[in-house]
């Protein structure tokens, strides 16, 4: 704030040269006014004095109040210029945070991003073992499957036929050959004439048995059924275990599983020591699942 706008400074000169012209005139007229003007002057003198004095007080007291406001300006600009230094020094410490948060945040997420690739791999990984297993268990189980769906083969052919003609043996033997080829339905045509033409033959239980598989080869197992069952009536032990566990067989895949669990039971109740009782009882447990 300066001098030049202060109202005090610009007021004193004035009232100052207004008393010292009012003394001037006074002593110019003390010489042609009597006592009683003189006392008028001198009280006069005496006023203006006290305003004078007045006057002094009051700029002094103006003074002296400029000072302190200007103490408080400076101290203001103080107070401001150190809480601007606070704000930049705030400023840099929270860029600086801010920068290390963000450094820190970053590689938190890259570690994140390590760990979860890895993870996604090791699942890739297990879910490949995984379906590994699958495989092998499929494969495991459809050779199972394989292994009960494959017809029994007797190799006791040759003692059965031994009193047999030559004709009832080539007869036999054309029918055979038809299914080893695969050619079922020649096979199934063949044991069948073979049953008609020798229905007493030592062979006749076997052709019965192989006309069944030949049926259940070509999937027609409702006629599979049939066949095999008719081989109880020949009464040979090994031909109707093998009959009554492919019947149980042909039942399930028509999907009859009580029929398939009453033939297979009966299997494994009356030829407990047969060969074909344990996969009775394999199947037994699969159709109870």
């Amino acid at each position: 704030m300066s001098d030049r706008g202060s109202p005090v400074k610009s007021e004193l000169p004035s009232r100052m040269l207004f008393v010292w012209t009012v003394l001037a005139v006074a002593v110019a007229l003390s010489a042609c006014v009597n006592p009683q003007q003189i006392d008028v002057l001198e009280r006069d003198q005496r006023r203006l004095r006290a305003d004078m004095g007045n006057l002094q007080g009051d700029v002094d007291g103006f003074r002296a109040t400029l000072a302190d406001t200007r103490a408080n300006i400076q101290q203001m600009q103080r107070d401001v210029s150190a809480i601007k230094e606070r704000i930049d020094e705030t400023r840099v410490q929270v860029g600086r945070q801010i920068g290390q948060t963000s450094r820190d945040g970053d590689q938190r997420v890259k570690t994140l991003e390590s760990r979860l690739a890895k993870l996604e791999e090791d699942a890739k990984a297990q879910a490949q073992l995984l379906k590994n297993r699958e495989d092998e268990l499929k494969q495991l189980r459809d050779a199972a499957l394989a292994a009960e769906q494959r017809p029994i083969v007797y190799d006791g052919f040759a003692d059965i036929a031994l009193g047999e003609t030559e004709l009832v043996r080539k007869d036999y033997e054309s029918a055979w050959r038809s299914f080893e080829k695969k050619d079922y339905q020649a096979a199934a045509s063949r044991f069948r004439e073979f049953l008609k033409k020798n229905p007493k033959s030592r062979l006749a239980a076997a052709a019965q048995f192989w006309l069944g598989e030949s049926h259940f080869a070509m999937k027609e197992f409702d006629k599979a059924i049939v066949a095999y069952d008719e081989v109880r009536r020949f009464g040979q032990t090994d031909k109707v275990a093998a009959a009554l566990l492919r019947q149980g067989f042909a039942f399930a895949e028509l999907g009859e599983k009580l029929n398939a669990r009453l033939v297979l039971q009966e299997l494994v109740e009356k030829f407990p020591q047969s060969a074909e009782a344990p996969r009775a009882k394999h199947r037994l447990k699969a159709l109870e699942s």
